[in-house]
């Protein structure tokens, strides 16, 4: 397939984040970015995927992107609507979910989200976010989880104001001292490139470049001090078909 230079940082995160899904896996996906990857995913490589939302959708099949959990068209196209705490009880808590796809507002260097908070002072903070949802139990029950987000010096920083979802807690094994059944955050695709934990330290590392973005750009934009893989990947452009399916659906927002 022939690729194309015209495209956008925000088209090329998009992208990059729906690669990452493959073959008849189960999604737990969340609104926002994460839907709009994982539904371009199903709509081009991986028609067997699942998709699962939170609201008790299994295996929705949407024809517009949802402007919510609730959704009616999620319901609508689904191979199956189940109660919420089913959701969670039955298949996010066990472990019966093959990928969590997250967003946040901030990460920090061991992947650990936060959703709730800007600011040291939860009772008067300088910005209140939406809050967890179900996100501290996708980040724990699912068998890995993909975070996207926008990559800046504010969302990415050396550490949360709070921890809203478990990422690699501060190092090798906290998540096991946990208790989490899942692996955790094993990509985190930016705007700039794709991050994954180190298997020794999991520290976040570089792994990936998108197409015209330097190693200097991703550092200014990380509030830590960046690690980068020893072989520094670059990712592919978009392919035609690929933009052509994520505009279209875009359109329908």
């Amino acid at each position: 397939m022939s690729t194309c230079d015209d495209y956008t940082p925000g088209e090329m995160m998009s992208i990059a984040a729906a690669r990452m899904l493959v073959g008849d896996s189960s999604c737990f996906v969340g609104i926002g970015l994460p839907s709009t990857a994982a539904n371009l995913a199903r709509r081009t490589h991986a028609p067997g995927l699942v998709l699962v939302y939170e609201a008790g959708a299994i295996g929705a099949k949407p024809s517009r992107l949802p402007m919510s959990i609730g959704d009616g068209i999620l319901a609508e196209t689904a191979d199956s609507v189940i109660s919420v705490p089913e959701v969670f009880n039955y298949w996010v808590q066990p472990g019966r979910i093959d990928v969590g796809f997250l967003g946040a507002a901030q990460i920090d260097r061991y992947a650990n989200i936060n959703t709730t908070v800007i600011g040291d002072d939860y009772d008067h903070p300088k910005v209140r976010l939406p809050g967890a949802g179900g996100a501290p139990e996708i980040a724990a029950g699912c068998g890995e989880v993909i975070v996207i987000v926008r990559q800046s010096a504010r969302s990415f920083v050396e550490r949360v104001d709070f921890v809203t979802s478990v990422g690699h807690g501060r190092g090798p094994g906290e998540r096991e001292k946990l208790g989490l059944l899942g692996r955790g955050p094993q990509h985190v695709i930016t705007d700039l490139g794709v991050l994954e934990p180190d298997p020794e330290t999991a520290e976040l590392v570089m792994t990936r470049l998108h197409p015209g973005v330097t190693a200097e750009q991703a550092q200014e934009a990380t509030g830590w001090e960046l690690a980068f893989a020893a072989e520094l990947a670059t990712s592919e452009a978009p392919t035609e078909d690929e933009l052509r399916e994520l505009r279209e659906l875009q359109a329908t927002a």
